[in-house]
């Protein structure tokens, strides 16, 4: 598939989760649909205080991090979430910056944006806006942002370059990105990345870690750090993902398989952009 293929199967993926409101990572379902959105979410970090305490229906269980969890926000903040969803981490974003701070939600999902600001009505946020519009291309002003979030969505882009050269662009200098995102440890199986190209976009857009943190650096960050590194288990990316590859590669070893689990990482990443404001 083309960039652009990628882009409108994520795109036609993403509407379909918003309007059933199902829970599934990407184009091709990346989640498991014996977890519920709570299950997912409680599994990589989030509270059930936090769940709790968004509009019914804001947490999908898309994520595989909490990033909020990480981003130590000031109250007076302002924050950019990268593929904000229906809400669910724009939410508890703006409960830590305030009423004099503000959170904007940028995804490129229509459904999705519709969505969350209607969630974002439901609970009265007077410091929230979502706003239409990709990730590489943001619709924000240049320096105008102290924290940019994400969660599981950069992987999802054929263009991480473009992701994290914006965020540089739009980011406050000083200012800093505190994100989610899969990655792979080492290269899949060659029969397995066939495989689950049509099926599991999550995987199929995945860079190597060294390679994702490079990007991160050669658009000018400083202090780029993992934070955490965790295995991300397949039961949670997929849905019924063996009985796909299997469908689809009928010859795969079961080693393989087992392989992909040891191949594929959740990190929380930090970096900053330099008080200068420019590329060093």
């Amino acid at each position: 598939m083309d960039n652009k293929e990628i882009k409108e199967n994520v795109k036609k993926g993403y509407a379909k989760i918003a309007q059933s409101n199902s829970s599934c990572c990407s184009s091709s379902s990346c989640c498991s649909s014996t977890n519920s959105a709570q299950d997912i979410s409680r599994s990589i970090g989030y509270s059930d205080e936090e769940m709790n305490n968004v509009p019914e229906g804001a947490n999908l269980g898309l994520g595989c991090g909490n990033p909020v969890a990480i981003a130590s926000l000031k109250e007076g903040e302002v924050v950019l979430d990268l593929g904000s969803g229906a809400g669910f981490d724009a939410f508890l974003a703006s409960a830590k910056v305030g009423t004099t701070g503000r959170v904007i939600g940028v995804d490129m999902t229509k459904e999705m944006v519709e969505k969350a600001r209607i969630n974002a009505t439901k609970g009265n946020y007077k410091n929230v806006e979502f706003r239409f519009g990709e990730i590489e291309n943001l619709p924000v002003d240049d320096n105008s942002i102290d924290v940019i979030i994400s969660n599981c969505v950069i992987n999802l882009s054929p263009d991480k370059e473009k992701v994290f050269r914006d965020s540089f662009r739009v980011l406050k200098p000083g200012g800093r990105i505190m994100v989610s995102d899969i990655v792979l440890i080492k290269p899949l199986p060659k029969i397995i990345k066939d495989s689950v190209e049509a099926y599991v976009g999550c995987l199929a857009g995945a860079s190597m870690k060294d390679e994702y943190l490079n990007y991160i650096k050669n658009e000018g960050f400083q202090s780029v750090e993992i934070i955490s590194q965790t295995n991300y288990p397949i039961e949670v990316m997929a849905n019924d993902i063996t009985a796909q590859i299997v469908k689809t590669a009928p010859d795969i070893k079961k080693e393989d398989l087992n392989d992909v689990e040891n191949s594929v990482a959740s990190i929380k990443v930090r970096a900053v952009k330099p008080v200068s404001g420019k590329k060093l």
